[in-house]
């Protein structure tokens, strides 16, 4: 079990709608920092966003997410487990398939209010970010590698699903865990005493809690979120990626800290 944490922050272009995701995920990394006394290593530069089709996006990524996959690569073959700070959903289809080389009977429990399992060819949007959980998956070949079944996922938060996504977790038993009453006790059942790496997009919380690209109703509180982190402390702990957290509500508004956003997530944060 890995006893220590290494932190990373991704700071390319993966899939952008706008320019907020990349110094949103600077900040937490700052506020890891300050925290631990341990700086993190950055993967990429910032870039403007796009806003182009899956295709365009993946080419224009492909240099920071390979990379980000050889950092992952490098922290799991050191015995650690990974936190880091990701910008955008899109960054999973580097980080696991580094996961699933190390620890391939690992539970994917992904925090979001999408599934993210659209292929290109069912996707309504041709959005990158909608296509995150699916590659890794091998539902489709991004050219970053795969190596997780649906059987290893479970999706928590989720209240706006495709009907292609739909169809999936119902033929394959995805466990969907929605925001009601028992949201910690499901999740210790959905994981199974399994090791766990956790995605969270930040879109799974309650609208105004903190800037995102997408807001759905109907989400998870912070003390929801805190509850599922007792429950996931509780198990064999590989990395978390923090996702889709914008530095501030508008675009040139001031900077929103993520530091109530850390302390929600303070039990698997703190198993350094």
């Amino acid at each position: 079990m890995a006893t220590h944490a290494a932190y990373t922050v991704f700071q390319g272009r993966a899939g952008d709608h706008n320019d907020l995701a990349m110094p949103g995920a600077k900040a937490i990394g700052d506020a890891l920092a300050k925290r631990t006394g341990v700086l993190p290593v950055v993967i990429g530069k910032p870039q403007p966003a796009l806003n182009v089709g899956w295709r365009e996006e993946l080419d224009a990524a492909m240099p920071a997410l390979q990379a980000m996959q050889a950092r992952l690569d490098e922290v799991f073959s050191s015995g650690a487990y990974s936190v880091a700070a990701t910008s955008r959903c899109a960054v999973s289809l580097a980080t696991l398939p580094a996961v699933a080389r190390h620890h391939p009977s690992a539970c994917i429990v992904w925090f979001d209010s999408h599934a993210d399992l659209n292929t290109p060819e069912a996707s309504a949007t041709g959005y990158l970010g909608g296509l995150a959980l699916a590659a890794p998956s091998g539902l489709w070949q991004s050219g970053l590698g795969s190596g997780f079944g649906l059987d290893q996922i479970v999706l928590v938060g989720q209240r706006d699903i495709d009907p292609f996504e739909q169809d999936l977790i119902d033929t394959h038993g995805i466990p969907h865990i929605k925001p009601k009453y028992d949201l910690a006790m499901r999740l210790r059942a959905a994981i199974s005493g399994r090791p766990v790496y956790v995605h969270l997009d930040c879109d799974v919380l309650n609208p105004g809690i903190v800037p995102t690209d997408y807001v759905h109703d109907g989400g998870l509180s912070l003390d929801d979120l805190r509850d599922c982190c007792d429950v996931i402390a509780e198990h064999e702990l590989i990395g978390i990626e923090i996702a889709e957290f914008q530095n501030s509500w508008t675009a040139g508004g001031e900077p929103v800290s993520p530091e109530p956003l850390l302390d929600a997530l303070a039990p698997i944060l703190s198993r350094r």
